[in-house]
């Protein structure tokens, strides 16, 4: 089962997969796409670090998201990766649009070949004014595409606004 959980900033889009990973009842593999590139960033993590059980398996991949997937699914297994908009930054900071494409691809290919239930964060960023710059308009773009491509292969999609869970799809 693939689930993608949508949001901005804060609206509880992370602790609601962490919920649902422990409710699961399955081994838990968190799949952390940030990479910590400033002192912000790195208490962002430290505090998901401490809200995480112990016993969780992670596994820190910045830019090959498809490979890890592939490599870590299993039937017994809940893979829980936040987010793919930093993932997407990721890439996009590498300035070579063929490896965007490459990697945008494989994991969107990867999605419907996955055993065990899959949960996918990621921040909505397309609700607001179109932003300035060239790299932040194609960014919020490419977040939109990638959105729309993940929900259409998604079991369940939901929006969290200010802590609340509303479903967009649900297909199980």
């Amino acid at each position: 089962m693939i689930e993608l959980i949508l949001g901005g900033a804060r609206s509880g889009k992370s602790r609601l997969a962490e919920r649902l990973a422990a409710e699961s009842d399955l081994a838990v593999t968190y799949i952390a796409t940030s990479q910590s590139l400033d002192g912000e960033m790195a208490e962002r993590i430290a505090l998901h670090r401490q809200r995480r059980p112990a016993h969780w398996s992670l596994v820190e991949e910045p830019l090959q998201l498809a490979r890890v997937l592939s490599e870590q699914a299993d039937a017994r297994r809940c893979l829980l990766v936040d987010c793919l908009t930093l993932w997407l930054t990721n890439l996009l900071m590498l300035d070579d649009p063929a490896r965007l494409v490459a990697e945008r691809d494989a994991l969107l290919e990867s999605l419907g070949k996955l055993p065990g239930r899959i949960i996918l964060v990621s921040n909505e960023t397309g609700l607001g004014v179109v932003p300035l710059g060239e790299l932040t308009r194609r960014y919020v773009d490419e977040a939109g595409w990638l959105h729309q491509a993940v929900a259409a292969r998604a079991h369940r999609v939901t929006f969290m606004v200010a802590g609340l869970p509303m479903v967009l799809k649900d297909g199980r």
